[in-house]
């Protein structure tokens, strides 16, 4: 990632919805399948959406090989 701008961490709900869809859209056959999604996505650049791409992946695996805990979810949310 050339760039250390807030654009480059900082993902909105609607840039990750938008960048779930892309990647439905255009899967890894796809000719320039990273610029691509990051014309879909807005404000990001191709490195960028690779990367967070990249970061997906990789809290993925983290999930399904159980090494994230589930969270502490109460019955009642609202009585604390």
């Amino acid at each position: 990632m050339a760039s250390n701008s807030l654009s480059s961490c900082s993902w909105t709900p609607k840039q990750n919805k938008l960048f779930e869809r892309a990647l439905a859209v255009f899967d890894r056959d796809t000719p320039d399948r990273w610029h691509n999604i990051a014309r879909a996505v807005g404000g990001k650049s191709a490195d960028e959406v690779k990367r967070h791409y990249e970061i997906l992946v990789e809290d993925l695996k983290h999930i399904e090989s159980g090494n994230v805990p589930f969270p502490n979810y109460r019955s009642n949310a609202c009585t604390r």
